[in-house]
Order: C-alpha cells, then sequence, then structure tokens
C-alpha cells in the first residue's frame, strides 16, 4: 500500500549493547527521540495491520481498543516496553520467532528497519501495545479479551445450581468412561454445551423472587445469563470433568484378578480421595506465583474452553476470514453435528476404521509384522492408523503448541526403535512376550500368578524362589526407565533453567505471608494482572488451611482402615510431590504437558514397606493423585485469571465442586464393580479392559511386592542407572540450548524424554501419529499461513468435533453397548482377528525345556 511520503524529525536508539545470545541488554539502552508526527489515522493503522501476518488476528474483536492505546503511547515508552521484551521473552518457544526478529529490527530504529519513520513508528508503537495491553501470543489474543466489565455479574445462586448439576453429572460418566479403550470423556467443551442452554433457559423462565434473610439474601434470577457466570459455572464444573485420582487405584485394589482388596469401600474411598483433591485445591494457590500470574505461563489446554464461552455468549463481528463468512457458532455446530454421525461408524457399525491395523489384515500370522506395525501388540509404525478422531485427538494436536506435539513424537519414535531392538536382541528375554503389553510374564511365558508368591497378603521369599522372577515387556521395561530418568532430569532441567522466575515467585510468597495486606499482582506489570487488582484477593493462608485439611484426611485413612502404611511415609511423599510439581506445573503451563512425579512416591513405599504390593499402590495414589489434581485447579483458576472472574469466586466454587466430585465419583465406582462382572477383563464387551490398571498392577508387582532392591539390584539393574542418566543429561541438554539457542529454540528435551515412554500400556504410535499430522495441518501450516482464519476458527474446531465425538460415544454406550447388542461382520471382527489383535506376537518361541530364564533358585 502506497503512504504520502514526507518528511519527519530523525530518530535515534544509540548505545545499542547485545548479550552472547543476540538480546538487547536494557540497561544499556539510550534512546533519544525528537517530537514527530504520529500517525492517528484509523483506517492507516487497520491497513498496516492487514498487511502483518502476525497481527491480523486482532482485527476480530479488540483492534478498536488496541488502536485507542497505540495512539496515547509514547515512542519512548515503546521502546522501553519492548527492549523489556527482548529480556523477558528470551528463550520462550511460544513466543513467535518472527516477533522476536521484528522486535530486534525495531529496536535498531527506523534506517535498520527499513521503512520511512512513519510506518517506523507505527509498527514500533503496536508491539509494544500488543505485549502492554493485550498479549504477544496470537493464541492468547484469539480466546482473552484485553478489556474488563467488573459490574458484570458473576457469583449467584443459579451458577451454583446449575454447575452443582453438571458437575454431578460428568463427574458419574467420566468415571465410569475411564476405563474403556478407547475412553471418551465429557471435556470442558461438553460441559459448556450443557450449561449454557440451562443458564439462557433459567434466566428466561424463573421468576426473580428474593430469597434468604441478611447478607444471604439473593435474587433467584437477577436477570440475563452473562459470560462471567457462564465461565464461573464451567470453572466448577471441571472438577466433575477429571477423575477424581484415587479412582485411578481402585481397580487394581479391589478386582480378584489383582489384589482382591474387597474391604475399600464407599467411606474409605471418600476420605482416601478428599485427602489427594485438597491437596491439588491447597497446592494450586501457593502456585498462583509460579504458573497463573507470569505472562509466560500461557496454558494453552485451557484456550478452547475460553473461545467456546465467548462465541456462546460475546457478540461477534461479521467478517471474511480467507474466504469464510461463517460465524464461529455455526462452524462448532456443524463440525459437532458431522462428528456426532460419523463416530458411530468407528466405534460401532465399522470399529476396524479406529483400530486401522491394515498391515495385519494382509499379513494376520506374521509375527513381524505385527510386532512393528501392529497397534495392539506392537510399537504401531503405520502411516495411516486411524479414521477415528477420538484416537486422533489423543494428543490434543489442535490445542497443544506443534513444537510440543513433535518433540513428544519424536521421542516416541525413539522409543519404539529402542523396543525393536531389544525385542530381536531378546534382551532380558523380552523376546518371548509381544512388545507392547504391560502384562507380567512368569519364566513360563504365562501371566504372572501373584498369589503364587504372597502369603497373608506379603511377599514370601520361599514362595517366590520355588516359583519365577516377573519379567516385563519391552514396550513397559522402557516405560519404566524413562520415567525414571525424567524424575531427575525433568526436575533439575525445569529448576535451572527457569530459576529466575522460581526465585522471583518463592519472594513474593514469603513476601505474601509476611505481609498479609500486600497485593499478590504487584510484581506483575501485564494487563490481565492490572486488571484483577480491582477484585478481593484470596489470601495465601486460606490455601494452606486446604493444605492442612488433606493432611488430615490423609492421617485418617492411613490409621483407620488397613492400608500397610507407617503414617512417617505418609508425610515423606506429600514433602516429595510439594517439592518436585512446581517444576512440573512450570513446564505444563508452557507446553500443554505435564510429568507426573509419582514414581519417587512409589519407590519410596517399595523400600518403606517391603514385600507389600498395596503399600506400593497408596505411595503412588497420594504422589499422582496430588499432582494431577493439582494442575486441575490450578488450570481452572488460569483460566479463570484470562476471564476476569473475581478470585474469591473461584475459591468458594471449587470446593464445593470438590466435595460433590469426590462423593459422586466414588458412587460411580461402586456402580461400575456391582454392574459389570467381568470388569476389567482384556475381552470385556464392552470394552472396559482397564489398561492402566493392568499397567499399574505390574508396577506395583515389580516395585512392591518382589521390591525396588530385587528388581533393580538382581533382575534389571539398568532401572537403577537411569536415575543417574537423567541427571547426566542435564547440563550437555542446557550447554547445547545455550550456546545454540536460534537452532534449538523449539527442541524441548523434556518432551523428547517424556516422548520415549508412552509404550508398555497399550498405547503406541498408533495413538500419536495421526495427531502429527493434524497439528502440522493445524498448528504449523494454516497458523501461518493463514493466522486470522486460525485464531478465528481453529479451537472452535477442535471443540466441535470432540463434543460431537464426546456426545455420540455416550448415546451408543447407552444405547448399544450397556447391555452389550453384538454387531458381528468382517469390518468389527478384521482388527482383533490376528497375532497383533490377539496380543500373541513374540519373536522367539518358547525353549524345548518349556521356561527361560536364570537357572532355579538363582534369582534371588
Amino acid at each position: 500500500m502506497d503512504y504520502e511520503k514526507k518528511e519527519y524529525p530523525s530518530v535515534s536508539v544509540k548505545n545499542i549493547d547485545y548479550d552472547e545470545e543476540g538480546f538487547i541488554s536494557k540497561s544499556k539502552v539510550d534512546v533519544n527521540v525528537s517530537t514527530a508526527q504520529r500517525i492517528d489515522d484509523r483506517d492507516i493503522i487497520i491497513s498496516r495491520i492487514k498487511e502483518s501476518d502476525d497481527l491480523e488476528d486482532i482485527l476480530d474483536d479488540d483492534a478498536d481498543f488496541i488502536i485507542d492505546k497505540l495512539s496515547g503511547m509514547e515512542h519512548e515508552e515503546a521502546i522501553e516496553v519492548l527492549t523489556y521484551a527482548t529480556s523477558y521473552f528470551k528463550g520462550d518457544m511460544n513466543f513467535p520467532l518472527k516477533t522476536m526478529e521484528k522486535i530486534h529490527s525495531l529496536l535498531q530504529g527506523p534506517e535498520a528497519y527499513g521503512l520511512s519513520y512513519e510506518l517506523y513508528d507505527l509498527d514500533l508503537r503496536l508491539e509494544a501495545s500488543l505485549i502492554k495491553y493485550h498479549s504477544p501470543y496470537p493464541e492468547v489474543r484469539s480466546v482473552c479479551s484485553p478489556i474488563d466489565d467488573p459490574t458484570m455479574q458473576c457469583e449467584t445462586f443459579r451458577v451454583y445450581l446449575i454447575a452443582g448439576i453438571w458437575t454431578a453429572f460428568a463427574a458419574f460418566v467420566n468415571n465410569m468412561m475411564y476405563w474403556r479403550q478407547p475412553h471418551f470423556t465429557l471435556s470442558s467443551q461438553v460441559i459448556q454445551l450443557l450449561i449454557h442452554p440451562c443458564g439462557q433457559a433459567y434466566s428466561k423462565i424463573m421468576p426473580n423472587w428474593r430469597i434468604g434473610f441478611g447478607r444471604f439474601k439473593f435474587q433467584l434470577n437477577p436477570g440475563p445469563w452473562t459470560f462471567k457466570e457462564q465461565m464461573l459455572a464451567t470453572i466448577i464444573a471441571n472438577a466433575g470433568v477429571s477423575v477424581a485420582t484415587f479412582i485411578y487405584y481402585m481397580p487394581t485394589m479391589r478386582m480378584q484378578m489383582f489384589y482382591g482388596e474387597t474391604w475399600m469401600t464407599y467411606g474409605f474411598n471418600t476420605v482416601m480421595s478428599l485427602s489427594c483433591q485438597l491437596f491439588g485445591l491447597g497446592m494450586a494457590g501457593v502456585l498462583r506465583r509460579w504458573v497463573i500470574y507470569p505472562v509466560k505461563a500461557v496454558w494453552p489446554t485451557i484456550l478452547p474452553t475460553l473461545q467456546l464461552n465467548r462465541t456462546l455468549l460475546l457478540p461477534e463481528k461479521g467478517q471474511n476470514i480467507n474466504g469464510w463468512t461463517i460465524s464461529k457458532y455455526k462452524l462448532f455446530n456443524i463440525s459437532l453435528a458431522v462428528s456426532f454421525v460419523y463416530f458411530f461408524l468407528p466405534d460401532y457399525l465399522f470399529t476396524a476404521l479406529s483400530t486401522f491395523n491394515w498391515p495385519s489384515w494382509i499379513a494376520p500370522n506374521n509375527n513381524n509384522v505385527a510386532m512393528v506395525m501392529g497397534s495392539k501388540a506392537g510399537v504401531g509404525v503405520n502411516p495411516i492408523a486411524t479414521f477415528d478422531w477420538s484416537v486422533i485427538n489423543y494428543s490434543y494436536p489442535l490445542i497443544v503448541p506443534f513444537y510440543t506435539i513433535l518433540n513428544r513424537y519424536a521421542g516416541t519414535v525413539i522409543g519404539a526403535v529402542i523396543i525393536i531392538i531389544m525385542v530381536y536382541t531378546n534382551y532380558h528375554y523380552t523376546g518371548y512376550f509381544p512388545p507392547n503389553v504391560a502384562t507380567i510374564y512368569d519364566r513360563y511365558g504365562s501371566t504372572y500368578n501373584t498369589s503364587r508368591v504372597l502369603t497373608n497378603g506379603y511377599f514370601d521369599v520361599e514362595k517366590y524362589r520355588a516359583y519365577s522372577p516377573p519379567f516385563l515387556s519391552a514396550g513397559n521395561l522402557v516405560l519404566n526407565g524413562s520415567e525414571y530418568a525424567l524424575v531427575t532430569f525433568g526436575f533439575l532441567y525445569v529448576v535451572i533453567g527457569e530459576w529466575s522466575t522460581i526465585k522471583e515467585a518463592l519472594i513474593g510468597f514469603y513476601k505474601g505471608l509476611k505481609e498479609r495486606n500486600s497485593s499478590n499482582f504487584e510484581s506483575y506489570r501485564d494487563p490481565v494482572s492490572e486488571m484483577m487488582k480491582k477484585y478481593p484477593e484470596v489470601p495465601d493462608w486460606w490455601f494452606l488451611v486446604i493444605l492442612v485439611l488433606s493432611f488430615v484426611f490423609g492421617i485418617i485413612a492411613v490409621k483407620c482402615w488397613d492400608t500397610q502404611l507407617p503414617i512417617g511415609i505418609f508425610f515423606a511423599v506429600m514433602a516429595i510431590t510439594i517439592a518436585l510439581i512446581f517444576p512440573s506445573m512450570i513446564l505444563y503451563a508452557a507446553t500443554g504437558y505435564m510429568y507426573t512425579v509419582y514414581l519417587l512416591a512409589t519407590l519410596l513405599g517399595g523400600y518403606w514397606v517391603p514385600g507389600s504390593g498395596l503399600a506400593c499402590i497408596f505411595t503412588r495414589s497420594f504422589g499422582y493423585g496430588m499432582d494431577e489434581q493439582g494442575e486441575t485447579y490450578v488450570g481452572d483458576q488460569k483460566m479463570a485469571h484470562y476471564a476476569k472472574i473475581p478470585p474469591r469466586a473461584v475459591f468458594r466454587g471449587q470446593i464445593v465442586a470438590t466435595i460433590l466430585q469426590v462423593l459422586v465419583s466414588n458412587a460411580s465406582w461402586e456402580m461400575l464393580t456391582n454392574g459389570f462382572p467381568d470388569l476389567c477383563s482384556l475381552t470385556q464387551a464392552s470394552k472396559f479392559t482397564c489398561p492402566f490398571a493392568h499397567t499399574l498392577y505390574s508396577q506395583s508387582l515389580i516395585l512392591g511386592v518382589v521390591g525396588p532392591t530385587r528388581t533393580f539390584n538382581t533382575l534389571y539393574p539398568v532401572l537403577k542407572w537411569a536415575f543417574l542418566m537423567g541427571v547426566g543429561m542435564v547440563i550437555p541438554c542446557l550447554l547445547l540450548r545455550r550456546f545454540f539457542p536460534k537452532y534449538l529454540h523449539y527442541c524441548q528435551p523434556v518432551l523428547i524424554l517424556a516422548g520415549v515412554g508412552r509404550y508398555g500400556s497399550g498405547y503406541n504410535l498408533t495413538y500419536y501419529t495421526p495427531g502429527v499430522f493434524a497439528s502440522m495441518a493445524f498448528m504449523y501450516y494454516i497458523r501461518r499461513r493463514y493466522a486470522t482464519w486460525w485464531a478465528k476458527y481453529n479451537y472452535i474446531l477442535s471443540s466441535g468435533l470432540t463434543a460431537g465425538t464426546a456426545f455420540s460415544g455416550i448415546l451408543i454406550f447407552v444405547a448399544l453397548q450397556y447391555h452389550p447388542k453384538s454387531l458381528s461382520w468382517w469390518g468389527n471382527n478384521v482388527s482383533s482377528s490376528n497375532v497383533d489383535g490377539e496380543n500373541t506376537a513374540t519373536a522367539f518361541e518358547l525353549p524345548t525345556t518349556g521356561w527361560f530364564g536364570p537357572a532355579n533358585g538363582t534369582w534371588m
């Protein structure tokens, strides 16, 4: 576009010094700017924005606000903002490289920038305005408004009523459906769709009576259903979307095919669940300064929920976006309807479309094909692995950043290579088992019979010597080794790399406890924190009280039931979890991936109570449950931060939701165990095969019953070295990232290492290859080529497809699978009628002696 040529007073940015990584040092920037004519014409600014591929996404809703702020920004202020940005966002993988390069160019002055002063000054102030008054991240700009209306009603009676109903419903359904493979859940997007019409109907039907007395008096129907009410209701109901984490461990402990501890009744489960859930809520408050308030804590996993709520309740401007004029609401409805109808094919009518292991159809009895390309027994090297959105969406390819998907996939490929090498070299006898199963085997090639090595629930050395040591499949061995290395590597790599952020937050937390009247937001200069200052904050000590209650419930559970746990181990697990959860959450907030810290807790149980598989599971449940629930509550609080929801309303809502979720989740588990006598069987007719329960059983057998001492010293000594290997990789990776920042900008070794362990529990490349293709299309190509289309439609498309699949899955289950109505034909049988589907593919036949491994009695 041609602009009128004018002469403008000169501008110079003197004495710019760069550090060794090429970033500008803020302290050495000397700005000398003379007064110049500014561009205040809105049409010219809009035209300039349209020319910039990395800025045109702001045209959708908030252009007027940004233009107003741009017009009032002084040149010196813009220089200061951008200089700070080069330091603060240095090394941030979510900060667009193209934007950072542009900022560097702007800070070198108009001559280096290559445009007239008029355009240079406009671009300078535009970039600075986005950072100071909105967000530097396109994905955040697409879902988060830079303005707030503090008068909008939020915490009302109808919010708690509607959210409470759907919290209970989601908790019931998700705790039931988790045990299916593939499982589906009522996601946040689905819950929003259920809440929205209820809120709208309530506002139109219910009378506006005043109920209650005194300070507890409220309006029954205060008017139209608002965006903030919708958001708060969604945040409350999200507690039901997540599985009550102690439920993860119930099948392994209670089912007869595993440990058969039938004394674990509803009361015990409730107390344990409250301990885990309240710990997560308490830690969420403690973690606020690390993963909620900082701008770099993007939280990609919550962005679709925000986008959908905006679509449902906020007005939308009609625009032509890359030839598309369809509204976000209409696109959502279309994608939901299409996925709802289509899911009947892969889930019921033609299930081979879901498990599309076509190489094994061609060679059904070929063990080599099944082990390399198989979707069940093998590692899943298959470029066309599925036509099922529930499988494609397993790694959230339209939500998490492309570099997250690619890094983890690289690790998954490395894991596949390692597994294949192990199998064909028969490393530690792994050639006698299918490569990718969670089953623990004995030396006769059969499933390990735990009862043969137990006496009164504890390990019996003589029985063990007479029977067999336990053996792991190659996938299971890789899973354990990578997780052990990840514990040490992930902790050290994140703590060292993000030490400045961690240190600053620690100082702020201490100051908040010491000076109760100080603001939690005083150290944060971003626009959201500035807007949140107007709302009463939740003091840190409120969350510390929740943590104390968590301790109380945990002690009651340990002391009043036969958990086989000494009380000291409970406190030790708590301490470990608190120490390790910080780097885990920092990584999750940036990448959408959270590495868990339960392994140290699991090992602690094995060492502290030798011979007890239950003790091992209990310590793991405390470690993982507290970690996972912390992620859930922190994510919801970040969502409230983006949506400008009053913090105390969120605190009250999460407490109510937690109690309701625990009560309903445990009720759903009781119904599940009573309604399915063959629950967790690999041949269960309704697909309730409980893959995690089998993985947990194998790990508790190795680290609990047999014990970590025998496992690490005799059976698999390589595993104990995994911890040290994790430590040894930290310094080389940090040095490589320091000296080659440009080439390794999007390389995240924690994610790569995490990808290596994506085996041993029924999942393999089949579940991740399709996601890479989808992410490459939407999160890489479309995001860069059609930025405005991506900002407007990407999250909505993901939400629609996921919601339609979930609704369809629920209908199919209730109508056709709860009481199975079989549909037997080639398209439903072909995936399982081969050595891959039957999990029988092995590289070697059993020796003629009928057994393998060390000689009798030598495995002690």
